[in-house]
């Protein structure tokens, strides 16, 4: 049996037409949300990126009673605490400066309907103390305004953060996390969901096929089904899509025989050393739910398993032993991790080393 829904809202971004499944993992979570959508209390929904949270959310609105009243969204990880504020409550004329007019925020135009919070962790604890009386009370002020607000909203939030840790660690209100969490739903990762790939593989591939006015759909190869089905999937469906969607394209033929998961690999990318220069990242106040799963192919540079290639001699010439060494082993960890599609205890029999020396050395040059 496989779900599919193509429910469209006018009043948000979403398209459902996507959530297909069929697995009993992907059941099971649709069936969650199916329980709980009409019982009009809020609800989390977290996971990993690129799993369709947002599908989700969705899904739960036009299942709720609330169905015909608005779907208001906010990506609450795009805002500044100021603007965050401003397009959650509003404000009124010359409240600021700029604030030429009134504004309805996003908790008035949702008023009788859903108001989803996306990427939820990432709002100022100073409105989520705003946002804790308007679930207590049912009212707010605009910015700049003295009179409340009354407002009828069901909040679903989203996030790929372990909220419950930043809430012990203070960066979010433990008293806001309670009323939001009547129901926490976790949407299973593509890997997990096993049957799924390549009915959800297929569906993009006819989609795709579509566009490009390709008939008929070009089909999978052996290898091309083996490749999928067992590729980690750190991008989930998100990634599902884009590889298929570039295998169609990239197809000459009536059968797609190559998967290239990543579009970064080339022959002529850079080549991984000490002496590759590092992006600086800011710091984040979220704290991740999933970053002891995340794929090491997302921190490693690509290169292609199917090239005989090798690091360069000239640039092992050039540098000090100790640095020339140490390129060598990053290089040749690399390739074997690459072999051995990221499974780290068949690189390191392909090395020949301990599985706890291939982790030391993993460890060792940061990957």
């Amino acid at each position: 049996m496989a779900y599919t829904d193509s429910m469209d809202n006018s009043t948000g971004p979403v398209s459902m037409s996507e959530t297909l499944g069929q697995s009993e993992t992907f059941l099971s979570f649709q069936e969650q949300i199916s329980r709980v959508a009409p019982i009009d209390r809020p609800v989390l929904i977290l996971g990993e990126r690129g799993t369709g949270k947002e599908l989700a959310c969705a899904r739960l609105h036009f299942l709720s009673r609330r169905w015909q009243k608005p779907f208001v969204t906010l990506n609450c990880a795009a805002l500044t605490a100021t603007l965050i504020e401003s397009e959650l409550f509003g404000y009124e004329k010359g409240a600021f400066t700029g604030a030429g007019t009134r504004r309805i925020g996003r908790f008035e135009q949702a008023d009788g309907g859903t108001l989803f919070l996306d990427e939820i962790g990432n709002i100022p604890m100073e409105v989520q103390e705003k946002i804790l009386r308007v679930v207590e009370y049912g009212r707010f002020e605009r910015v700049g305004a003295v009179n409340p607000v009354h407002t009828d909203v069901r909040i679903v939030g989203t996030a790929n953060v372990d909220l419950a840790e930043m809430a012990r660690r203070g960066l979010f209100k433990q008293d806001l996390l309670d009323r939001l969490s009547f129901e926490v739903i976790y949407v299973p990762p593509l890997r997990v969901r096993k049957g799924d790939v390549m009915l959800l593989a297929n569906h993009f591939a006819g989609r795709m096929a579509f566009e490009l006015g390709i008939d008929p759909v070009p089909e999978f190869g052996k290898k091309a089904v083996q490749d999928l089905e067992s590729h980690a999937w750190p991008g989930n469906v998100r990634e599902l899509k884009n590889v298929v969607e570039r295998a169609v394209y990239k197809t000459n033929g009536p059968v797609i025989t190559r998967i290239d998961f990543s579009p970064f690999v080339s022959p002529f990318g850079p080549l991984p050393g000490p002496g590759t220069p590092s992006v600086e990242q800011p710091e984040n106040r979220t704290v991740s739910l999933f970053a002891d799963r995340k794929s090491i192919r997302d921190t490693e540079t690509a290169l292609d398993p199917n090239e005989d290639e090798v690091l360069p001699l000239a640039e092992l010439v050039g540098l000090p032993l100790k640095k020339a060494v140490l390129a060598l082993e990053r290089f040749r960890l690399s390739r074997a991790l690459i072999a051995a599609r990221f499974n780290q205890k068949q690189a390191a029999a392909n090395l020949g080393i301990s599985y706890d020396q291939f982790r030391g050395l993993k460890k060792k040059h940061g990957m």
